[in-house]
């Protein structure tokens, strides 16, 4: 039986019959459309990407973190095809949260539910279960609001209490422009070139430090941002 991600009950209605056809069926099936239609106009380049094939090839589970301002076609560093199961995200339990989840849904991606910074017990908790029950992960550490681009902790203590392997990961375009948003979240232009990076998968042993390992992801994170950065200068 393929495995199956425990979803919260929603803590508030999600509106008329109309609203939820508009707001959780068309909109995200439109968003999502449009989304993949500008990712076929993009050239794909991957570096790095060996040693996450080999993760994949090895059946290990891993957790791909990466700043929420890359967070646009960040689906194209998941190029896996898992029977059953996939990589899931943490979406809250409210409108916007069901919303994001059904947008995320039309790229086989899955939501569980919860807010890290509302209640970062349960969230872990539900996290956890979905690891343990064979998905992968993509987190955003500065999520869902800031500050931009500063670690939180889940993404350490996540990989400890689940042995999943952390591939931190960006994503550069040399032609792009930048949202006026709190994340200052990063678009590209049809028909650029995106170039994915990964960087060293590693695992954490179970008694680690989470503040010490934090910082090492954080540093890990920075210098893939640096080199985003500056393989995008001169961009739109």
């Amino acid at each position: 039986m393929a495995a199956r991600v425990a979803i919260a009950e929603r803590g508030r209605p999600l509106g008329s019959p109309f609203s939820v056809w508009l707001h959780f069926r068309l909109i995200p099936f439109l968003g999502a459309g449009l989304s993949k239609l500008w990712s076929y106009t993009l050239r794909v380049r991957r570096e790095g990407f060996e040693a996450v094939e080999d993760l994949a090839a090895r059946d290990e589970r891993f957790i791909l973190s990466f700043w929420h301002r890359r967070l646009f076609m960040m689906p194209l560093a998941y190029p896996f095809l898992r029977k059953g199961r996939g990589v899931a995200i943490l979406s809250s339990d409210s409108r916007d949260g069901e919303r994001s989840a059904a947008t995320w849904r039309w790229f086989g991606i899955h939501a569980v539910r919860g807010t890290a910074s509302d209640d970062g017990a349960k969230a872990l908790v539900r996290m956890i279960q979905a690891v343990k029950q064979g998905w992968d992960f993509g987190i955003t550490p500065d999520g869902p609001r800031g500050p931009l681009m500063e670690l939180k902790p889940g993404v350490t203590a996540l990989a400890r209490k689940t042995g999943a392997w952390i591939v931190p990961v960006t994503l550069a375009f040399d032609r792009q422009f930048e949202l006026r948003t709190w994340d200052r979240m990063v678009i590209p232009l049809p028909f650029a070139t995106c170039t994915i990076r990964y960087g060293q998968p590693y695992r954490l042993e179970p008694k680690a430090d989470d503040n010490a390992e934090g910082a090492r992801l954080q540093r890990a994170m920075d210098e893939l941002e640096t080199w985003a950065v500056s393989m995008s200068e001169g961009a739109v």
